[in-house]
């Protein structure tokens, strides 16, 4: 796997079951995962579309890159030091641990890596 590699694009939504219906019946995407009512991840090929609302969405409002690395704390102190921001610094959430940034013209990213089991 490369040092980073993009592996999901995350989408707001207010209506996660009327935005999975979407998805599914529109554009046949098959639903991969579930979190309760505010998060989804919909199989897009080689990219995960996430539907995500204001509770687990990074950004809400705007389309944020999800980038898969092995070094969230580095990638993100490398965004900062090349001209971006940390929106939210390192942390770990129930499933990875992220980092919340925008890269040196404003769109968002999101670095993480899966927790350890």
């Amino acid at each position: 796997m490369p040092e980073h590699d993009v592996r999901m694009i995350v989408l707001s939504t207010d209506d996660l079951d009327a935005s999975i219906a979407f998805y599914e019946e529109t554009l046949g995407m098959p639903l991969k995962f579930r979190d309760g009512a505010h998060f989804a991840a919909m199989d897009g090929g080689s990219v995960t579309l996430a539907l995500a609302t204001r509770i687990d969405h990074p950004m809400p409002g705007q389309v944020v890159v999800g980038i898969k690395t092995g070094d969230v704390d580095g990638a993100a102190k490398a965004v900062e030091a090349n001209g971006g921001a940390i929106v939210r610094g390192p942390y770990d959430d129930a499933h990875e641990r992220r980092a919340v940034v925008y890269d040196n013209t404003g769109n968002g990213l999101v670095f993480y890596r899966p927790l350890a089991k």
